[in-house]
């Protein structure tokens, strides 16, 4: 196996056209049909980068700030930002644009975590990430602590190990 891949390799851009089938009764693109959509662009992600089948291990939070209206194309662009071990983070960063009128937004941004499995569904090593622009060097950077967040809140890591996230729990105040 490749011990590591760069971030661009596991790129993916997916597009979509909001329906009358995706939308609510004020003519949105719903919320759930946009995260299926973010689910599957981010797995993707995850697939080219560790050749493996992955599972959806969790989904930071995703705010609707910016409402995604019928007819407008959606553009998600996934990538795969830093492994550990058996898991990856995926940056997800959507936009939609409203092609008759020219107008292009952000919409929203997160990041899934996948884990790579094998064939009996056991988690299996991945490649480690090599960042090479500065984007993706930024994404790398923030991953652990973004990680360790993720951890502590699941109670699955106690707040004095996250040595990334000691500031925010004050934890070097003595």
């Amino acid at each position: 196996m490749t011990k590591q891949k760069t971030a661009k390799e596991s790129m993916v851009i997916m597009t979509e056209m909001v329906l009358p089938n995706d939308t609510n009764t004020l003519n949105n693109l719903m919320g759930g049909r946009l995260m299926h959509w973010m689910d599957v662009v981010a797995a993707i992600a995850a697939q080219k980068h560790s050749n493996r089948i992955v599972v959806t291990a969790s989904a930071d939070s995703i705010s609707f700030k910016q409402p995604i209206n019928l007819g407008n194309v959606v553009t998600l662009r996934s990538q795969v930002t830093r492994a550990f071990n058996s898991s990856m983070e995926v940056f997800i960063e959507v936009t939609a644009e409203d092609i008759p009128a020219r107008k292009k937004i952000m919409t929203h941004r997160a990041f899934f975590t996948f884990v790579a499995v094998d064939q009996n569904g056991r988690p299996i090593e991945v490649p480690e990430v090599l960042p090479e622009s500065d984007e993706e060097k930024d994404l790398f950077d923030g991953a652990l602590r973004r990680r360790q967040l993720r951890l502590v809140l699941a109670k699955r890591m106690k707040p004095e190990d996250a040595v990334e996230l000691r500031s925010i729990f004050n934890l070097d105040v003595k």
